[in-house]
């Protein structure tokens, strides 16, 4: 099971995300209203997919005995309507190694199996659960 969550800084719109002993930042833009120090909300899920399909490259091609000398993965998208969702994803792998049929294998093998990719293509339920409000 994974956990995690986002504490605010000091009472400002900068919040510091962990998982674990792992943390970000996480905010809105200045011109947003926040102080435009960290991730916001819908970099952080692309990043989530850019980062998934990252470390699945390395771990598959440990499985399948293919050598990956480096991998960049850019991932696009917009968000629009009210309340704004994104649009479609899409995303890019440049990879390095010393076969590139077996690289292309593998990124193929990737792209159908990988966790966060294909969350979001079966539609993921969320929901809000318990709301804790305190008073000053």
């Amino acid at each position: 099971m994974f956990e995690v969550e986002t504490r605010t800084v000091a009472g400002r719109p900068a919040a510091v995300g962990s998982a674990g002993p792992y943390t970000l930042v996480v905010d809105r833009p200045a011109d947003g209203g926040g102080d435009g120090i960290g991730f916001n909300g819908g970099q952080l899920l692309y990043l989530a997919v850019a980062g998934c399909v990252s470390n699945d490259i390395y771990r598959e091609a440990a499985g399948m005995g293919v050598r990956v000398e480096g991998v960049r993965v850019r991932v696009t998208g917009d968000f629009g309507g009210d309340p704004p969702v994104s649009g479609p994803i899409s995303y890019e792998v440049e990879i390095e190694g010393d076969d590139p049929n077996r690289l292309r294998e593998l990124v193929d093998r990737v792209d159908r199996i990988a966790e966060i990719p294909n969350s979001l293509r079966g539609a993921t339920e969320v929901r809000l659960g318990e709301v804790r409000v305190s008073e000053r």
